[in-house]
Protein backbone atom coordinates (compact mmCIF):
# COMPACT_ATOMS: atom_id res chain seq x y z
CA UNK A 1 0.00 0.00 0.00
CA UNK A 2 0.85 3.42 -0.66
CA UNK A 3 -0.37 7.13 1.01
CA UNK A 4 -1.56 8.66 -2.69
CA UNK A 5 -3.02 11.99 -1.26
CA UNK A 6 -5.49 13.85 1.24
CA UNK A 7 -8.66 15.48 0.21
CA UNK A 8 -9.63 19.37 1.67
CA UNK A 9 -12.74 21.00 0.72
CA UNK A 10 -12.41 25.06 -0.09
CA UNK A 11 -14.79 27.49 -0.57
CA UNK A 12 -12.69 28.97 -3.33
CA UNK A 13 -10.62 26.67 -5.11
CA UNK A 14 -8.50 29.58 -6.51
CA UNK A 15 -7.32 31.12 -3.49
CA UNK A 16 -6.62 27.87 -2.31
CA UNK A 17 -4.41 26.88 -5.51
CA UNK A 18 -2.83 30.51 -4.81
CA UNK A 19 -1.98 29.49 -1.36
CA UNK A 20 -0.25 25.93 -1.86
CA UNK A 21 1.70 26.98 -4.92
CA UNK A 22 2.37 30.84 -4.43
CA UNK A 23 3.12 30.31 -0.59
CA UNK A 24 4.54 26.88 -0.01
CA UNK A 25 5.77 26.23 -3.92
CA UNK A 26 3.28 23.32 -4.62
CA UNK A 27 2.90 22.70 -8.19
CA UNK A 28 -0.80 22.17 -9.52
CA UNK A 29 -0.52 18.66 -11.31
CA UNK A 30 -4.33 18.19 -12.57
CA UNK A 31 -7.55 19.73 -12.53
CA UNK A 32 -10.75 18.72 -13.78
CA UNK A 33 -14.55 19.85 -13.49
CA UNK A 34 -17.58 17.90 -13.49
CA UNK A 35 -20.52 19.69 -14.30
CA UNK A 36 -23.05 17.45 -13.90
CA UNK A 37 -22.03 16.81 -9.95
CA UNK A 38 -21.35 20.57 -9.85
CA UNK A 39 -17.71 19.81 -8.21
CA UNK A 40 -14.24 20.80 -9.35
CA UNK A 41 -10.99 18.71 -8.45
CA UNK A 42 -7.49 20.40 -7.94
CA UNK A 43 -4.59 17.95 -7.71
CA UNK A 44 -1.33 19.74 -6.28
CA UNK A 45 2.53 18.33 -4.66
CA UNK A 46 5.81 18.66 -4.61
CA UNK A 47 5.80 16.17 -7.23
CA UNK A 48 3.09 13.23 -8.75
CA UNK A 49 1.48 9.98 -7.73
CA UNK A 50 3.17 7.06 -6.88
CA UNK A 51 6.64 8.75 -6.13
CA UNK A 52 4.92 11.43 -4.04
CA UNK A 53 1.51 12.09 -1.86
CA UNK A 54 -1.01 14.49 -3.37
CA UNK A 55 -3.05 17.41 -2.07
CA UNK A 56 -6.54 17.22 -3.34
CA UNK A 57 -8.88 20.18 -3.11
CA UNK A 58 -12.47 19.42 -3.90
CA UNK A 59 -14.55 22.74 -4.63
CA UNK A 60 -17.99 22.15 -4.65
CA UNK A 61 -19.83 24.58 -7.18
CA UNK A 62 -21.76 27.32 -4.96
CA UNK A 63 -20.50 26.38 -1.20
CA UNK A 64 -18.24 29.11 0.05
CA UNK A 65 -17.52 27.56 3.57
CA UNK A 66 -16.95 24.55 5.70
CA UNK A 67 -16.62 23.63 9.13
CA UNK A 68 -13.64 22.02 9.67
CA UNK A 69 -14.73 19.94 13.20
CA UNK A 70 -12.86 18.63 15.54
CA UNK A 71 -11.64 15.41 14.35
CA UNK A 72 -9.17 16.93 12.00
CA UNK A 73 -6.25 17.66 13.08
CA UNK A 74 -3.58 19.07 10.73
CA UNK A 75 -1.03 18.37 7.33
CA UNK A 76 2.51 18.13 8.24
CA UNK A 77 5.61 19.21 5.91
CA UNK A 78 9.07 18.52 6.83
CA UNK A 79 11.08 21.11 6.10
CA UNK A 80 14.97 21.98 6.99
CA UNK A 81 15.20 25.08 8.46
CA UNK A 82 12.27 26.39 10.18
CA UNK A 83 12.96 29.86 10.82
CA UNK A 84 14.03 30.68 7.53
CA UNK A 85 10.98 28.86 5.94
CA UNK A 86 8.50 30.50 8.08
CA UNK A 87 9.75 34.03 7.47
CA UNK A 88 9.70 33.10 3.72
CA UNK A 89 6.12 32.21 4.05
CA UNK A 90 5.08 35.06 6.21
CA UNK A 91 6.54 37.05 3.18
CA UNK A 92 4.28 35.30 0.78
CA UNK A 93 1.17 36.40 2.53
CA UNK A 94 1.69 32.83 4.99
CA UNK A 95 -0.38 33.12 8.67
CA UNK A 96 2.07 31.35 11.27
CA UNK A 97 -0.42 30.28 13.91
CA UNK A 98 2.43 28.96 15.94
CA UNK A 99 5.89 30.62 16.15
CA UNK A 100 8.74 28.15 15.62
CA UNK A 101 10.35 26.37 18.82
CA UNK A 102 10.55 23.01 20.11
CA UNK A 103 7.77 21.01 20.98
CA UNK A 104 5.84 20.66 24.64
CA UNK A 105 7.71 18.01 26.21
CA UNK A 106 10.17 17.38 23.11
CA UNK A 107 12.97 18.43 21.19
CA UNK A 108 11.12 18.70 17.96
CA UNK A 109 11.01 21.74 16.28
CA UNK A 110 7.76 22.46 14.91
CA UNK A 111 5.70 25.76 13.63
CA UNK A 112 2.16 26.21 12.68
CA UNK A 113 1.19 27.87 9.40
CA UNK A 114 -3.24 28.17 8.84
CA UNK A 115 -4.24 27.57 4.99
CA UNK A 116 -7.46 29.98 3.62
CA UNK A 117 -9.62 28.16 4.44
CA UNK A 118 -8.38 27.32 8.00
CA UNK A 119 -6.63 24.11 7.89
CA UNK A 120 -3.82 23.62 9.95
CA UNK A 121 -0.51 23.22 8.11
CA UNK A 122 2.79 21.95 11.21
CA UNK A 123 5.87 22.45 9.73
CA UNK A 124 8.43 20.05 11.12
CA UNK A 125 12.39 20.79 11.09
CA UNK A 126 14.47 17.74 9.75
CA UNK A 127 17.30 17.81 8.15
CA UNK A 128 17.36 16.66 4.92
Amino acid sequence: MRFLHTMLRVGDLQRSIDFYTGVLGMQLLRKSENPEYKYTLAFLGYGSNPEHAEIELTYNWGVEKYEIGTAFGHLALGVDDIYATCEALRAAGGVITREPGPVKGGSTVIAFLQDPDGYKIELIERKF
